[in-house]
């Protein structure tokens, strides 16, 4: 009989040392755990993590994936970009305030009801541009980004839920990186249908109606295809361990596991102006670089390169973030490369919008060149676009990958990725709203708070990086904050990481 030596075990059920061949664990019955074999290949079951993940990407390929695509293009694809600006300064004024509360949301409704209300928003919004064309209805476009960020704020946090809480530990930056792959690819095709339906548009004019249909078309597609995934509780890992969250969620108990997220784990504070500056840079990205430099179809070709260079980004970070290091040094590690990138591409920027300027007669219009693709001098600019798009997914991975690190806890992480989208979108609604103004601020001032936030970010969120985020989150910890016992987590018989800790 096996005598253990006292002291805590170390029994995480997600590190390398406790997974085990799916051939050794007994999963539930029933055609959701059930393998597809095609010759030697098996695919996953459909209730496990891989599954769902790639389900919950390709929802957000055709949502926010074509949300990008409509905005990448600068002013949502018209060409006075006031009506953008009020809409998109709704959505994330709203998405702020519901994004906070999102996590609570999404515990207490659970991941499929969460997901398809959240697709339903993104419809609405590509709808009203649709109807803009039109009617110039200006009230329905803002209404319609008020209601998406209600929408939006559900939708991501149970995504990111999803994305940090699913995978075991060493495969989290892999999660992250297939999703964002994923994702973009729909921003990538919506911008090549804008590319080919404005292929021999030379002036600067508004994208057609057909543009605004196929979107509205896929939208829909997304938000029903949310149905077609299973609740948390469902999912089951390869080594037969289950998402840790709670059992009997009620609506006062997520509420409550909002702030007690906050008391337990006060250090994410530190990862807020990372947050808020996660989608800062686009209004001036989209509105001030894109729009304001180039004409309709070179916009359509950069944003496509924008969403293609975001897909090798993602690549790159998540799958360097989970190569066989402690996670200690890939956190540093990941921050420095952020913070050399920031200065790298950002540097690049500075170069470039010394050339231009807002026009003060008409804050509207900014010099009257625009660059299109057979301009002269085209080349640097098309790169430097590019390397923000690769910017963009290096951060976004670095972020989640972080708040991944701090917790495997299915519904810590959903509050975290409320806390995330919330604070992101309170910077997005400021932002779109001084480019927006009667008097916006000349580019470069804007410019310069995208360099100075992103920068400044990174410093503040160093001592995450030393001191919190560990190689391993024990279990123990992470069943803290629910009402599930080991029992109920890990499918399969727990050993301990270090032999010498047992004797016979």
């Amino acid at each position: 009989m096996a005598e253990v030596n006292e002291g805590p075990p170390f029994t995480h059920a997600q590190t390398p040392n406790h997974l085990v061949e799916p051939s050794e664990v007994e999963r539930p019955t029933g055609w959701k755990y059930k393998r597809l074999k095609f010759g030697s290949i098996a695919l996953p079951w459909y209730a496990s993590p891989e599954s769902q993940l790639i389900l919950v990407s390709f929802v957000c390929f055709l949502c926010p994936g074509m949300f990008n695509a409509v905005n990448g293009m600068g002013g949502g694809g018209q060409f006075d970009t006031h009506a953008n600006s009020a809409s998109n300064t709704a959505l994330y004024a709203t998405f702020a305030i519901v994004g906070f509360f999102a996590g609570s949301v999404v515990n207490a409704l659970g991941i499929r009801a969460a997901l398809s209300f959240g697709g339903l928003g993104y419809c609405v919004y590509i709808s009203s541009y649709l109807c803009y064309n039109y009617t110039q209805n200006f009230g329905y476009v803002v209404f319609a980004g008020f209601f998406l960020g209600c929408c939006a704020g559900i939708l991501w946090s149970a995504q990111g839920a999803i994305m940090m809480s699913y995978p075991p530990e060493r495969l989290k930056g892999r999660y992250i990186s297939w999703f964002w792959i994923i994702f973009n690819l729909g921003a990538v095709i919506g911008s090549l249908v804008e590319l080919g339906l404005n292929a021999h548009n030379q002036d600067n004019t508004s994208v057609s109606n057909g543009t605004y249909i196929g979107f509205l078309i896929l939208t829909f597609f997304g938000a029903v295809l949310s149905w077609t995934l299973v609740d948390a509780k469902h999912v089951v890992r390869r080594d037969g361990s289950r998402i840790i969250l709670m059992k009997h969620p009620t609506w006062k108990t997520e509420i409550l596991g909002l702030w007690e997220t906050l008391w337990t784990d006060p250090y994410v504070i530190l990862l807020f102006p990372m947050f808020f500056a996660s989608n800062w840079f686009y209004t001036y990205q989209f509105n001030d670089v894109n729009h304001a430099r180039f004409n309709t179809r070179t916009r359509a070709l950069n944003n496509t390169l924008y969403w293609v260079a975001q897909m090798l980004g993602a690549l790159v970070f998540g799958f360097a973030l989970d190569l066989n290091i402690r996670r200690t040094t890939r956190a540093k590690i990941a921050w420095i490369s952020m913070l050399v990138l920031t200065f790298a591409v950002w540097g690049g920027g500075y170069a470039f919008q010394k050339k231009y300027t807002r026009s003060i007669e008409d804050p509207k219009l900014a010099d009257a060149f625009k660059y299109d693709w057979d301009t002269n001098g085209y080349a640097g600019p098309l790169f430097l676009y590019i390397f923000y798009g690769f910017y963009d997914a290096a951060w976004q991975t670095c972020v989640y990958w972080f708040m991944g690190a701090i917790t495997n806890n299915s519904r810590k992480l959903a509050n975290f990725a409320g806390f995330y989208k919330g604070i992101q979108s309170a910077g997005a609604a400021i932002i779109w709203r001084l480019d927006g103004y009667g008097k916006p601020p000349p580019y470069m001032n804007l410019f310069a708070s995208c360099w100075v936030l992103l920068a400044g970010s990174l410093v503040i969120a160093l001592p995450v990086m030393i001191l919190k985020i560990k190689d391993t989150v024990p279990i123990e910890e992470d069943l803290k904050f629910t009402d599930e016992t080991m029992e109920d987590v890990i499918g399969h018989k727990v050993t301990y990481d270090y032999p010498e800790r047992q004797k016979v």
